[in-house]
């Protein structure tokens, strides 16, 4: 073969080559460490296969989020081909979504069962879990050592703890001090958040299984009144305006007592420029009273490929080596976001790194889910019903009652007597 022959050939097979690479759009949230994370994840992948990724950053709030979503996949748009959702998302955009079992080949059977139960809509899995969650407690060690608290069991129990520490600490020079910190504003946080309460208090899960609703009851009444009490007295007022960013900026400042929150805040508030650096604590949600429960809304976030992706197979590559044991575990110690494969809880190094991931397990594994399956395509708009209620009552705008049933009139209404395809 000549050299002019050779080096036609070589540019032949680099055409080839580069003819077959492509560029990926990938959506991230970037709450938290989500963003840089996933863009070190899909960076790696990139670099292994020799193709591109382009990482898109989408809102942190996740209703504004869906919209979005909603939006570009209405339109049949290809420009994102893989999409990071809510773990409440796969009945509300399936149709919209690859079938990921033909990538997966049985990956899938590694993560946790109730998840892949989840992101399974008729038959298909839809999207495979990146991670999950479980609203937590965080709480401030060394103050309530100082103050001689103990953990709060119950509401009642974190009410009283916060109000003390908070007069205390207020008396000894520090005015910015709050009891208690959480979501508050009219959106998907404070569906998480409300529904820990609701069902703390075993006032159910808005609508049951049967898809009947359930949520105009004393104890659903109850809940909201207490947590309605916390603002303005443990809490801010502008805590009616805190998503999860709000809340952490907050107590990591130094200045909250208590704080509700997911995992992530863990690993933040014991970063090297953390004014609260070793003296945080995490414990289970407090109990409606002596006959309630400890409840923790069940959250995380999944990766799917759209099926209107012009490279749906390298796209279902990407998923499967980001939701990876590799990736979730590197997550988990650099970032303290919950594996869904349930052997990573065993591993030294992320326990070490976690204590409470060990110590919480059961938070994580018996999370309660919100009404998502049952109400199908209509979940948004049940859940967007149920925060702005809840905002009534918080607000002072509405009585717990009132709102309630006013509440139950719209979901029957939405659900048309169960029936809520």
């Amino acid at each position: 073969m000549t050299r002019l022959n050779s080096i036609g050939l070589a540019a032949a097979l680099l055409f080839a080559g580069a003819a077959q690479a492509a560029t990926l759009k990938v959506s991230c949230s970037g709450l938290g460490q989500e963003l840089a994370l996933c863009k070190s994840a899909a960076e790696a992948w990139a670099g292994k296969t020799g193709n591109q990724v382009e990482v898109v950053s989408t809102p942190n709030d996740g209703s504004e989020r869906l919209a979005l979503y909603q939006q570009v996949l209405s339109a049949g748009s290809d420009k994102i081909d893989v999409f990071q959702i809510d773990v409440v998302w796969p009945g509300l955009l399936a149709n919209h979504l690859v079938d990921l079992t033909p990538y997966a080949k049985g990956a899938e059977k590694n993560h946790f069962e109730s998840m892949i139960a989840n992101n399974t809509v008729r038959g298909k899995l839809v999207a495979m879990p990146w991670f999950t969650n479980a609203g937590l407690l965080f709480y401030r060690k060394d103050l309530l050592e100082k103050h001689g608290q103990k953990v709060p069991v119950t509401w009642d129990d974190l009410t009283a703890s916060a109000t003390r520490i908070q007069a205390a600490e207020r008396q000894a020079g520090n005015d910015k001090m709050w009891g208690y910190v959480w979501q508050g504003r009219a959106y998907e946080g404070l569906t998480c958040d409300a529904f820990e309460w609701v069902a703390s208090f075993g006032g159910g899960s808005i609508v049951d299984p049967s898809g009947k609703v359930t949520i105009n009851n004393p104890a659903a009444v109850k809940a909201l009144q207490t947590a309605a009490a916390w603002v303005g007295t443990i809490s801010p007022k502008a805590v009616l305006n805190y998503g999860e960013e709000e809340a952490r900026g907050v107590f990591q400042a130094g200045n909250a007592v208590y704080m509700r929150n997911w995992p992530y805040a863990w690993s933040l508030g014991q970063g090297a420029d953390s004014p609260v650096k070793g003296k945080i604590g995490v414990a289970v949600l407090p109990k409606g009273g002596p006959d309630g429960r400890h409840a923790a809304t069940l959250g995380g976030e999944l990766l799917a490929v759209s099926k209107y992706s012009r490279n749906a197979a390298l796209a279902a590559d990407l998923v499967l080596y980001m939701t990876s044991a590799a990736v979730q575990k590197e997550r988990a110690l650099k970032a303290s976001y919950n594996p869904t494969i349930g052997a990573l809880y065993k591993d030294p190094d992320i326990v070490a790194a976690n204590p409470f991931m060990g110590e919480l397990y059961g938070t994580f594994t018996s999370a309660v889910g919100r009404p998502a399956t049952v109400t199908a395509s209509r979940y948004n708009q049940v859940s967007n019903e149920f925060w702005n209620a809840a905002h009534d009552v918080l607000s002072g705008r509405a009585k717990a009652p009132d709102a309630l049933k006013r509440l139950d009139t719209t979901l029957n209404r939405l659900g048309r007597g169960g029936k809520w395809e």
